[in-house]
């Protein structure tokens, strides 16, 4: 092999390297642009979805259960009252994170039977209330859900909220 031909054939490995680095930066820029995204329910109305997926690149947050705590009256409300009870001792943690509801990606919510309610679970009331906060013009995402009918610790508690959040690193 002469001096040139190795030189041309230096001078193309070079190329083919630049050319490969700028395609792997062209390739890798939309991953770090890359969000959160939710799969929402054939019927769309609910206040959650069917599956949520997390790129690369997001924090996690596990959030404990919250269980919702008497009244200011001393009494314990019904379902809607301890869901929004729970729900907003939850949005408190989710700030103290520098997170919101819209962060959200999956909860688990546990009911109680209501004695209020003939000794069943009240989901529509819980639904109404999750409802506030999920899905709505202010706040459209909405997590994956599971709401499971339980016997709680606390007694006196209807409703306990367990949540995962994600943030962008």
């Amino acid at each position: 092999m002469d001096l040139q031909s190795g030189n041309d054939t230096m001078i193309n490995s070079r190329k083919f390297a630049v050319l490969t680095a700028l395609a792997l930066c062209v390739f890798a820029a939309p991953a770090g642009a890359q969000t959160v995204s939710r799969l929402p329910l054939p019927s769309g109305t609910t206040p959650i979805v069917s599956a949520v997926t997390v790129p690369p690149g997001y924090t996690t947050y596990y959030i404990s259960g919250t269980p919702a705590g008497p009244m200011p009256s001393g009494q314990w409300g019904d379902t809607t009252e301890q869901t929004n009870d729970s729900l907003t001792k939850l949005e408190a943690v989710l700030k103290q994170l520098g997170l919101g509801f819209g962060d959200v990606v999956k909860a688990t919510v546990f009911l109680v039977a209501d004695p209020a309610n003939g000794n069943k679970i009240n989901f529509p009331a819980m639904n109404a209330e999750w409802s506030k906060r999920f899905g709505t013009a202010a706040q459209p995402n909405k997590p994956a859900r599971s709401t499971v009918q339980v016997g709680l610790a606390t007694p006196g508690a209807l409703v306990e909220i367990e949540m995962i959040a994600v943030k962008k690193q």
